[in-house]
């Protein structure tokens, strides 16, 4: 029995066309060498990114005792990084189309960690905001740039395996990041050595793309064009006129699984009393089953599709929805001690927490959207929208904390919008059908010279 790998070949060495990174057979082009690498190093400097992100989110009790803060603080820090998904996404997507990718990866996503490691000498809280504040502007730029990457190399059938293995590698590379990194939290200025530590592995990271990661060839006729996969907001427009991208519009504000993430290791210090380090090991294993959540889950998906048509992709969000609500209140309501059992429902919370994304939401954008305006559709729902909504209930959790207790807050801003979500998308079972047809006559019409 042979295993696939992401470079499209087997265990055994022999290329394997069928798998996620095969060409297209009707396009008849060569396998792209070296896929397999810059899958890795892409995977490698998103989970950079993303642990730069959190460092506030682990390192907050430590800041807090440092410079006198209250949780409010903790709202305001970990929104910037929000906010800066919603300005500067966008634009780092536009550079990129303008300068290149691999460039703005390299510049942006490596390079500017140098900030994120000059914060760690900040003398006071002001000084610390601003340098981070700095930082995080760059650690926003991958995943736009990424998901445009991934809707042009795979088709619908394998959509929801590439980017479930994307983010598979990226959480698990994390997961590892994530206590390592919280070791530091031992020592009362740990949090600088956090900083110092992840802005350096930023820079490796850009380097890694510099060396490992080729611009993507055009490989199919609907491909010549030059504009295709170019951000452009004045076309924002009319992918709302596609009724499937306005209802995922619509549902983001439900999403609320951001702000979890931003709030787990403070909530487990404050409402459940662990440490800081025991509590990054514990995000860590809630990481772990997030991992395999992305992987599993996309290829479910596809087997959904494959099953049940393209309904069934809205059929498992729905069964997803809710379960994570489910799972919610047993994981964050209920105080499971200290012990081997917190671990074991943590993993198993993670374990369904990402499916949706995956198997669901990622690739049906893909399968909606023409794809001249596939990037600006990625940019403009998950970096402008999702991120300006995830700033700001980042905000309201850190004052609504102090008020109603993170237990509280966490039944009413995660278990909540979850159920409220299932429901919302019955909407999909009308309109999403029907916009992947006219997608697929749009594109044959275009392949063929007829559009």
């Amino acid at each position: 029995m042979s295993v696939n790998h992401a470079d499209g070949s087997d265990s055994s060495g022999r290329a394997n066309t069928g798998n996620l990174t095969a060409a297209p057979e009707e396009a008849g082009a060569a396998p792209v060498k070296g896929r397999g690498k810059a899958i890795v190093s892409l995977a490698a400097a998103s989970a950079v990114d993303n642990s730069e992100n959190s460092l506030i989110n682990t390192f907050f009790p430590l800041i807090r005792d440092a410079f006198g803060l209250s949780l409010g603080a903790l709202g305001i820090m970990a929104s910037l990084s929000r906010f800066a998904r919603m300005i500067a996404g966008p634009l780092w997507a536009m550079a990129a189309d303008r300068f290149g990718r691999k460039k703005v990866l390299f510049i942006v996503t490596g390079l500017w960690g140098a900030w994120t490691a000059a914060a760690g000498l900040a003398p006071n809280f002001t000084t610390l905001l601003i340098l981070y504040s700095i930082g995080v502007l760059g650690t926003v730029a991958s995943e736009p740039i990424t998901n445009g990457l991934l809707s042009d190399l795979f088709d619908d059938e394998q959509r929801g395996r590439a980017f479930g293995t994307v983010r598979s590698l990226g959480s698990l590379i994390g997961m590892g990041l994530g206590p390592a990194i919280a070791l530091f939290a031992n020592d009362p200025n740990g949090w600088r050595y956090g900083m110092f530590a992840m802005g350096g592995l930023s820079v490796l990271s850009g380097f890694a793309i510099l060396v490992f990661v080729r611009e993507p060839e055009r490989r199919t006729a609907i491909s010549d064009d030059p504009d295709v996969g170019r951000f452009r907001l004045a076309d924002a427009v009319k992918l709302f006129k596609i009724p499937t991208i306005a209802l995922l519009g619509g549902m983001l504000p439900l999403v609320t699984s951001l702000v979890l993430f931003t709030y787990f290791v403070t909530f487990m210090v404050d409402a459940r009393g662990w440490g800081v380090p025991s509590a990054a090991l514990l995000f860590s294993v809630f990481s772990g089953g997030m991992a395999l959540s992305s992987f599993f889950g996309g290829f479910l998906g596809d087997w959904f599709v494959r099953r049940f048509g393209h309904r069934g992709r809205i059929a498992l969000m729905q069964l997803y929805l809710v379960a994570v609500a489910g799972m919610s209140v047993v994981a964050l309501q209920i105080d499971w001690g200290k012990g081997i059992v917190a671990y074991v429902v943590m993993f198993l919370f993670g374990l369904i927490m990402l499916i949706g994304f995956s198997a669901c939401v990622l690739p049906m954008v893909s399968a909606v959207a023409p794809k001249q305006l596939s990037a600006t559709a990625f940019a403009v729902l998950f970096s402008l929208i999702q991120g300006g909504l995830s700033a700001l209930l980042t905000l309201a959790m850190g004052f609504l904390g102090e008020s109603l207790g993170l237990t509280q807050v966490m039944l009413y801003l995660v278990t909540v919008p979850y159920l409220l979500n299932a429901v919302y998308w019955f909407a999909f079972y009308k309109t999403y059908p029907k916009d992947v047809a006219r997608q697929d006559e749009r594109t044959a019409a275009v392949e063929a010279g007829t559009f």
